[in-house]
């Protein structure tokens, strides 16, 4: 991404984007929690930033609108999942608090880009997960048998707005 062309706040705001995604992963890793006043957070920035990056000069609002959207719709998809207990509620609505950060038009990039990162995330997981499950009950159910997709959808959606 050539940041020459965006105005200070933006990148004041893409700078926000990284201390977000690296708070929500380090709570995600330590308590598989995401808490809703940073996915509040990140939503809300990712619209200022939606409306400050617009391309069109002058109007920012239909960039807005359509990161508008994007949340919405990522949210229907996200809370869908997390009804059939696919993910959980925290990834759902840190998912669409990404949204905010990128159109709708560029909503498969999200998608492929989480997708890539949750890739190597579940390999990494299961790298490091094997060895000790072993020696541990297998009896006892914990938070931390789960995934911490928390940390795809962070990296994954940091890698699709630097390089929309």
């Amino acid at each position: 991404m050539d940041l020459s062309g965006l105005p200070a706040i933006a990148i004041a705001l893409l700078a926000c984007l990284a201390g977000l995604v690296a708070t929500a992963i380090w709570t995600d890793v330590r308590s598989r929690r995401i808490p809703n006043w940073l996915c509040g957070a990140n939503a809300v920035l990712g619209l200022c930033y939606s409306g400050v990056a617009a391309q069109a000069p002058g109007d920012p609002w239909p960039a807005v609108g359509f990161a508008a959207l994007h949340i919405v719709a990522a949210l229907i998809v996200t809370m869908g999942l997390f009804a059939v207990g696919a993910i959980g509620a925290g990834d759902a609505k840190y998912y669409a608090s990404m949204a905010a950060w990128l159109p709708i038009q560029q909503a498969l990039g999200l998608v492929v880009s989480v997708s890539l990162a949750g890739l190597v995330l579940v390999v990494i997981f299961l790298a490091v997960r094997l060895p000790g499950r072993a020696r541990r009950d297998k009896t006892r159910k914990t938070d931390f048998d789960k995934l911490p997709y928390g940390a795809a959808i962070g990296f994954g959606g940091l890698a699709a707005v630097l390089m929309a």
